[in-house]
């Protein structure tokens, strides 16, 4: 895919200020993966959200955390970052209910903004 080919990323709600929090490292392995997304590819760290149809995140384990970027690129053309966070829970891989909550919002006000509505 060329450059001019990559899909748009757009950011819902503080979706890029809670990405910024994260440590170093983490923000450039994130950054890489959404760069290979807007490309086109899935990648290695992408893992479908259960519960979501099309919506895919991206698992990054840094020291004894774990961080997560979540998004979908099946709505018109745009890869929408829906949500990131550092896992909290401190067993089970279940993401928390306000997360999900969260997700299921921000999945929302994406579909409104690629039919033309504002956030």
């Amino acid at each position: 895919m060329a450059h001019n080919d990559m899909k748009p990323l757009s950011f819902i709600g503080t979706a890029r200020k809670d990405l910024k929090k994260f440590p170093q490292t983490v923000r450039d392995d994130v950054g890489f993966d959404l760069y290979e997304v807007q490309r086109g590819k899935t990648p290695e760290t992408a893992k479908p959200l259960k519960g979501f149809p099309g919506v895919m995140e991206l698992v990054e384990r840094y020291r004894k955390d774990t961080y997560r970027a979540v998004y979908i690129t099946k709505i018109g053309g745009v890869v929408y970052v829906l949500h990131c966070f550092k896992k909290k829970s401190k067993r089970g891989i279940k993401t928390p209910k306000e997360d999900i909550d969260l997700i299921r919002q921000r999945l929302r006000l994406a579909q409104e903004e690629s039919k033309g509505g504002t956030r």
